[in-house]
């Protein structure tokens, strides 16, 4: 039986496995990977290097399923639309954020979709000294935006008074009305942003 499932054996197969393992905060590595595809260890190295690999296959896969494609349409609106989906899949995931983060992006998957962004930027008018802290800027703005998905019903509760947060947060919607509310608002000031960046960059 091992013979025969090894020859089946795949990258994805092996990001797919990886992914379930992390998803049902089960144990997560080399060995329990290889148990859950009913392998032996040695079988997944004729496939990856290592469990850093093994990530960037698993961070490729999510990719694959969120990612913006470039089409005829204005720069902003792909970046609306990047911003979205990538928010989308942070919130799906936040169990897979900790392997993801502090290791360098290798995945060809993930580089092209980065690279889809930064030339709708660079088709947009951004300088190309900008494009890269753009790129991070939009990128930690879906992380945190998707992170907030699973924030509390209540974020905040002061327990002294305040000068005017306590009534502003009395006055406030709360759970995934605020949530949703908060987000729109943001996104549509970055964009505006963005947006008004570029004419003063013509006029100079």
């Amino acid at each position: 039986m091992d013979r025969r499932r090894i020859v089946g054996l795949t990258p994805t197969l092996i990001a797919d496995a990886g992914l379930e393992l992390v998803e049902g905060a089960e144990p997560f590595g080399v060995n329990a990977i290889a148990r859950k595809l009913g392998v032996r260890p040695s079988s997944l190295y004729k496939h990856v290097s290592g469990l850093d690999d093994i990530v960037e296959l698993m961070r490729g896969r999510l990719v694959e399923r969120y990612r913006t494609l470039p089409a005829d349409q204005p720069w902003d609106a792909f970046v609306e639309d990047v911003v979205r989906r990538q928010r989308r899949m942070y919130a799906d995931h936040p169990a897979l954020l900790p392997f993801l983060i502090g290791k360098t992006i290798t995945s060809p998957t993930v580089i092209d979709a980065y690279d889809d962004l930064a030339v709708a930027l660079q088709s947009g008018g951004f300088p190309d000294d900008e494009i890269l802290t753009l790129v991070g800027m939009i990128d930690a703005f879906a992380l945190g935006f998707g992170l907030e998905l699973a924030s509390p019903e209540q974020v905040w509760q002061p327990e002294a008074p305040t000068q005017l947060f306590g009534k502003l947060l009395a006055g406030s919607q709360s759970g995934p009305e605020r949530v949703e509310r908060s987000f729109e608002l943001a996104l549509d000031v970055l964009l505006v942003a963005l947006r008004d960046r570029l004419p003063s960059r013509d006029q100079e």
